[in-house]
């Protein structure tokens, strides 16, 4: 079955940065699009980032585009979320996923993923 597992949440001063990684197993990562999402307290959950299979294809919600990049390693099966220029509004508990289908891209809507990690909450003090 597909797990994937995100690490590297915490708590942070405003202008700080944090690593997000997803470990992901279960299927054939190199297939996937993978994407991250955050969910603030009594928000809708939102896109942030999403990477393509190969070819180092990245999308961006533009609140974060220029701080956030994302990266994968398909040798680890690992996606990256580098968040710098942290701020007090990008508080969350922040997801890894997969869409359901190998080889798809431009999906940005929650309904389009149908695997998701457990969430790591990032907090950023200001």
């Amino acid at each position: 079955q597909v797990q994937l597992v995100e690490s590297g949440g915490g708590l942070v001063q405003a202008g700080g940065s944090l690593r997000l990684s997803c470990l992901a197993s279960g299927l054939t990562f190199s297939m996937y699009t993978m994407g991250w999402f955050r969910q603030a307290p009594g928000k809708e959950r939102e896109f942030v980032a999403a990477t393509r299979w190969i070819g180092g294809l990245t999308n961006y919600a533009d609140s974060v585009k220029g701080r956030f990049p994302i990266s994968r390693d398909n040798s680890k099966n690992t996606v990256y979320l580098q968040m710098s220029s942290l701020k007090p509004e990008d508080t969350a508990v922040y997801y890894c996923a997969a869409p359901r289908k190998i080889a798809t891209w431009g999906l940005q809507n929650p309904s389009d993923f149908s695997y998701w990690g457990q969430g790591t909450q990032v907090t950023v003090s200001s």
